[in-house]
C-alpha cells in the first residue's frame, strides 16, 4: 500500500464534537456516523437540541471543563469540532465547577473577554493547548456548506444583485468591528445590520419597519446577506440559515437571502430551499462581488 493510501491515525480515532444549539449539530453527527466516522459527541446542557442529546454520548454544563477533557482523552479523541450555537455566554458563576475546572479558570476567564472572535479563538486555544486539534466543517462535512450561484429555483434579478452588493459591503464592515455577519438592504438603501441578538430578531425589526410604513416598498423586495467576518477563524461560528430564516425573511417582505459559498451553513438543506421555492424567495451563494455573478446567474 502506498504511504499516502495509509489512513491518518486522527481520522481512525473518534472526532470529539461539542455541540451547542439548532439542528446543524444533529446532521454533523448523522452525516459522519453515515460515513463511518467514530464520533465521541458532548451535548452542552441548556443549548443542544433534545434530539441530539439523545445521541449524545454526555451532557455537560460549562462548569465541568475537567469531566469534558478527561472524556474526550478517555473516548481517544484527537481531533475535535465546535458546532451550534451558543445563546447565553456563561458568566463567572456558571463556570465554577468540577477541580479540572478550576485549575484551568485563569485561562478561561481570559477567554470571556472580548467580542465574539476574539472568545472563539481563545477557546480554540485553549483545546490546542490540552494537545487536541480543532477542526472546522470543510474538513469533516464540506457537503454541508453552501454552494456558489441560484441554490433554488429563484434568481436574482438586477435590483436583487445591486441590495446583495450593498448587504454585503455593510456586512463586510460590520464584521471588521467584529459584531455580527449579517445585513439587510432593500430599494438600494441599507436598514438593517445584525447585532448581538442575531439575524432573527434582525429580520423581525425589518418587518416591523415595513409594517410601520418605514420602508417605501410596497412589493416584496430587499436582500439579507451572510458572510464571514474578514480574517474569520473557518473552524467555529460560520453563519447559516435554515427554514426558519425563510420564514422571517418572506415575513420581513424580502426577495431572497445571499450567503458565502464554502463560507456559510444551511442546516436542513433540502427543507430549506423548498421553502424558499414556495415563498418565491431566491437563495444565492456569491464567490465574488456580486456585480462580476453574471455566470453564477446562468442556469
Amino acid at each position: 500500500m502506498a504511504r499516502q493510501d495509509v489512513p491518518d491515525a486522527a481520522a481512525l480515532a473518534p472526532i470529539g464534537l461539542i455541540c451547542g444549539n439548532g439542528t446543524l449539530p444533529g446532521a454533523v453527527v448523522e452525516r459522519l456516523r453515515a460515513a463511518g466516522r467514530k464520533t465521541y459527541v458532548v451535548a452542552i446542557r441548556g443549548e443542544a437540541e433534545d434530539g441530539l442529546r439523545q445521541v449524545a454520548d454526555v451532557e455537560l454544563g460549562f462548569g465541568q471543563i475537567g469531566r469534558l477533557f478527561k472524556g474526550l482523552g478517555k473516548a481517544g479523541c484527537q481531533e475535535l469540532i465546535l458546532i451550534g450555537g451558543i445563546v447565553k455566554r456563561p458568566d463567572f458563576t456558571s463556570i465554577l465547577g468540577d477541580p479540572g475546572t478550576l485549575w484551568r479558570l485563569p485561562r478561561i476567564i481570559k477567554a470571556m473577554a472580548g467580542g465574539d472572535d476574539s472568545l472563539l479563538g481563545k477557546v480554540i486555544g485553549i483545546f490546542e493547548s490540552e494537545g487536541f486539534q480543532v477542526v472546522g466543517l470543510h474538513d469533516v462535512a464540506p457537503d454541508l456548506l453552501a454552494g456558489s450561484g441560484a441554490l433554488g429555483r429563484h434568481t436574482p434579478d438586477a435590483n436583487g444583485l445591486r441590495d446583495m452588493t450593498l448587504a454585503l459591503e455593510a456586512a463586510r464592515r460590520l464584521g471588521d468591528l467584529d459584531i455580527g455577519q449579517g445585513a439587510v438592504a432593500v430599494a438600494g438603501r441599507v436598514i438593517a445590520l445584525e447585532g448581538a441578538e442575531g439575524t432573527d430578531a434582525m429580520l423581525r425589526r425589518c418587518a416591523d419597519l415595513r409594517a410601520n410604513g418605514r420602508i417605501r416598498a410596497t412589493t416584496p423586495g430587499g436582500v439579507l446577506v451572510k458572510t464571514v467576518k474578514p480574517g474569520q477563524d473557518l473552524r467555529v461560528d460560520l453563519p447559516a440559515i435554515g427554514p426558519k430564516t425563510i420564514a422571517l425573511a418572506k415575513s420581513a417582505g424580502l426577495a431572497g437571502i445571499a450567503v458565502q459559498a464554502q463560507g456559510a451553513l444551511i442546516a436542513e438543506e433540502a427543507q430549506t430551499l423548498q421553502a424558499a421555492d414556495d415563498a418565491g424567495l431566491f437563495v444565492f451563494g456569491f464567490s465574488a462581488d456580486p456585480r462580476d455573478m453574471t455566470s453564477e446567474l446562468q442556469p
